[in-house]
């Protein structure tokens, strides 16, 4: 058997890196003594799942629509920045999901939207290297330049397919719909998980074969 899992929702945890820079490019935007209403995070994160546009969650925050345009382009360079990637957490339960995977003697991969410079250290942060042999390390290079997320993933599929050996019992776990896509197109199972950044409602409308709650479900269910 092999289990290709995203790393973030399933494995990491990216919900305070998202509300810290949330808060953080709010107080860069705003003017002198505005009144703002900031969102709690569970507010935050809730509207973040449903795919709510960052120009939408600006103005729910009190930002003007002129506002909004700065604010977007301000988090799109923040949010992914190296210096705020160690706010990320490990999903609880996910460390003993990849050490059941691995007792199981199925293969394990991870597939990421990631650029290397941004998996490494997180591998090192949570000691998480140790279950992923460096070729079943499927993630973005340093100098890619996205074009949209299911595009790179489907790619980051097409390459998997190609380099390793044939394996008709794969599974995808991940947490969204580039993940559900790029598992369809190439005829793989696919379980979303309901940890990361996407909620019920999006889910299932790429239908994906399951949903549940987390990595270690989606195990339990995969090798069950």
């Amino acid at each position: 058997m092999r289990i290709i899992t995203d790393f973030d929702g399933p494995i990491m945890d990216l919900s305070d890196r998202y509300y810290h820079v949330y808060q953080l490019c709010l107080e860069k935007v705003k003017h002198p003594n505005q009144s703002l209403k900031i969102l709690t995070k569970d507010d935050f994160w809730k509207l973040k799942r449903a795919q709510i546009s960052e120009r939408q969650i600006g103005i729910e925050s009190g930002l003007t629509t002129t506002q909004t345009e700065v604010f977007k382009k301000m988090r799109d360079r923040h949010a992914h920045q190296l210096q705020y990637l160690s706010l990320d957490r490990v999903v609880p339960g996910s460390i003993a999901a990849l050490e059941q995977i691995q007792a199981s003697g199925s293969e394990l991969l991870v597939m990421t939207l990631r650029r290397t410079c941004e998996l490494e250290p997180a591998f090192k942060q949570y000691d998480l290297a140790k279950f992923f042999a460096p070729h079943y390390r499927y993630c973005l290079p340093d100098d890619y330049v996205k074009h949209g997320d299911v595009r790179a993933k489907t790619q980051l599929m097409a390459r998997s397919l190609t380099e390793l050996k044939p394996e008709p019992n794969t599974w995808m776990i991940g947490d969204t719909e580039a993940d559900i896509i790029a598992a369809k197109t190439h005829h793989i199972q696919v379980i979303g998980v309901l940890s990361g950044i996407r909620d019920r409602d999006r889910l299932e409308q790429h239908q994906p074969d399951k949903i549940v709650s987390n990595l270690a479900d989606a195990v339990k269910f995969i090798l069950a």
